[in-house]
C-alpha cells in the first residue's frame, strides 16, 4: 500500500491529513499516538512503540536465559 500525503500549515506548525482507510488499517483514530521510524527502506508509520518491542524481546531473551529464576518470582 502506498498513500500520498501532504504537509499543510497548521496554525504555527505543519501537519498532514490521513484518510480513514489508512486510519483503519493500522487501528488509530483521533487522539491516538503512533510512531514514526527511520528504517534502512524510508519512514515507517506504526502505532507499535519500537522501544517497547526492544525491552520484550530482552525480556523473552532473559526469561529464556534464566527459567529457574523466573519460577522463584512466580512463587512470590
Amino acid at each position: 500500500m502506498s498513500t500520498k500525503l501532504k504537509l499543510r500549515k497548521v496554525g504555527t506548525s505543519l501537519g498532514f491529513t490521513v484518510p480513514k482507510e489508512v486510519l483503519k488499517d493500522l487501528r488509530l483514530e483521533e487522539g491516538s499516538e503512533f510512531y514514526l521510524v527511520d528504517t534502512p527502506d524510508g519512514v515507517l508509520m506504526t502505532p507499535y512503540d519500537p522501544d517497547f518491542e526492544q525491552a520484550l524481546d530482552a525480556s523473552q531473551d532473559f526469561m529464556r536465559r534464566y527459567p529457574n529464576a523466573m519460577k522463584k518470582l512466580a512463587e512470590g
